[in-house]
């Protein structure tokens, strides 16, 4: 008797509670939760397109602008190298050496050409005075005593270019090959700079996108985490005009001004560069935005504040408190930057005062 009251204590109890619950919601309605056919409360902004001058942060590589690489004139066996990476070198200081076995015979062979040429034009030049040789002869004569001049000048030239030598005071930042090598004529041996005269750099490459917002003489904040907490001041100074056959991406140098530390070769680094080229967008808050991806996302737009629509969107950068839109809200009066997670396209609003 006892469990047949309480079970219908408990029945009544139930039904009770679900009575309240269809009272308080429209059909289809989850608790907290709008349907689709209700009226959404939300907020909303005036749509306006702006001239929007939004810094954009690239990275990129240190150098020198006196940086260089050595070679040979010639090619030929490698037997000497004197220095090593990092080592500091005095201008006119041997750096490398090939085999002159070679090289050597070239101009031995060379000066005995030149002997030979001037042997046969005194005995010419002797019978032309007699009227036994031709003057054809005679001239013959004179042009080879010139090319073998010539001649013995480019042996003993490749001769003098089969070493290496300091071209500044500075430091041997990077070598290429070692001892025992073949080498050919041209190819780099070691990477320099000039000590105490270099201008520093940051090479950083863009995407075309990036590259086309960039103008010569743009400021910049660089940062290294080689030294955190430092900014350096630096302008944009080069901006290429083809991409870099290496990257495939196109490239910019940002000339540091007055470097707070002693910068090495190679160190990565930072900038962040406001350029001079505006921009007209839109800024749009981060929490009218929905579905961000790959540049692209959707937002709810009114144009008489009773019906939201959903659109989509171009992203164009991301700023610090916003989003820069650059397509997609052309026809728009007013964006939803409130409520937007309970609408659907289509959905009726009601527009709250701010």
């Amino acid at each position: 008797m006892h469990n047949k009251k309480t079970m219908k204590n408990i029945s009544a109890t139930w039904l009770l509670l679900l009575v309240i619950i269809s009272s308080c919601h429209k059909k289809g309605s989850v608790i907290g939760i709008p349907a689709a056919s209700d009226t959404i409360p939300v907020k909303t902004i005036a749509i306006e397109k702006k001239e929007i001058n939004f810094p954009l942060v690239v990275s990129g590589q240190f150098k020198t602008d006196d940086e260089t690489l050595l070679s040979f004139k010639t090619g030929g066996i490698l037997n000497g190298m004197f220095v090593n990476e990092g080592d500091y070198v005095k201008k006119g200081q041997v750096l490398a050496t090939l085999d002159l076995t070679e090289i050597s015979a070239q101009v031995s062979q060379a000066e005995l050409g030149m002997e030979k040429a001037k042997r046969d034009f005194l005995r010419v030049e002797n019978l032309y005075k007699d009227s036994v040789a031709t003057l054809e002869q005679y001239q013959n004569c004179k042009t080879a005593i010139d090319g073998a001049k010539a001649t013995m000048n480019s042996a003993r030239f490749n001769l003098e270019y089969s070493k290496i030598v300091s071209v500044t005071d500075g430091y041997i930042l990077k070598k290429f090959v070692n001892v025992g090598q073949i080498v050919g004529a041209g190819i780099p041996i070691f990477q320099s700079n000039g000590a105490g005269k270099k201008t520093w750099k940051l090479r950083a490459s863009l995407s075309d996108k990036e590259w086309s917002t960039i103008a010569l003489n743009d400021e910049a904040e660089v940062s290294t985490e080689a030294f955190p907490g430092e900014v350096i001041k630096g302008v944009v100074l080069n901006k290429s005009k083809g991409t870099d056959p290496s990257t495939g991406t196109f490239f910019i140098e940002i000339e540091i001004k007055n470097p707070i530390h002693d910068l090495a070769t190679g160190l990565f680094g930072k900038a962040l560069i406001t350029h001079k080229n505006k921009m007209s967008l839109w800024s749009v808050p981060y929490e009218a935005l929905l579905e961000g991806n790959a540049g692209e996302g959707f937002v709810f737009i009114t144009n008489d504040n009773k019906i939201a629509k959903k659109v989509r969107v171009s992203i164009s950068s991301i700023g610090k408190n916003e989003i820069y839109v650059s397509n997609g809200l052309e026809k728009a009066s007013y964006l939803v930057v409130s409520g937007s997670a309970y609408l659907t396209d289509g959905s009726l609003i009601k527009v709250l005062k701010n």
